[in-house]
């Protein structure tokens, strides 16, 4: 083994647990590790049922799938949400122009020099969606 994958092997056996700090702990999705572990057991006791909640919960579906999930591991093959059909710009960007972050960072891009920064809220990044949308209109896309 090379002196890199060593490194690298290093790195990937990281046993340390980093407490996320105490502001923004609140707003975490998974709020311990007490609740990581109960979610991570659902998801393995029950997984079509486990992502069947997270689906429904985190996603604008504009038609709800018919089958949560479809596998044969001999090929390897795995199918999520069959049937469904989504928006992704809908799920992406339209949902927090009403849900209290139109005016918050959907995008912080950082160049070099440092100094080179671009932040973009949500109704930046939607207003230009749009622009480019009706772009690919006048072109002639369409759906498909």
């Amino acid at each position: 083994m090379s002196a890199m994958e060593d490194k690298i092997t290093s790195l990937l056996a990281e046993g340390k647990v980093f407490q996320p700090p105490e502001q923004g702990r609140d707003q975490a999705w998974v709020k311990s590790m007490e609740e990581y572990k109960k979610a991570y057991a659902e998801s393995m006791a029950d997984p079509e049922g486990f992502w069947a909640r997270r689906a429904e919960e985190l996603v604008t579906w504009d038609k709800k799938w018919d089958k949560v999930l479809e596998y044969d591991l001999s090929v390897p093959e795995v199918k999520w949400f069959l049937g469904g059909k989504l928006n992704v710009s809908v799920n992406c960007l339209d949902r927090h122009l009403t849900d209290g972050r139109r005016n918050k960072a959907a995008i912080i891009w950082q160049g070099e020099p440092e100094e080179d920064v671009r932040v973009y809220t949500y109704q930046m990044l939607h207003d230009e969606v749009c622009r480019f949308a009706n772009v690919l209109k006048k072109k002639g896309v369409r759906k498909g």
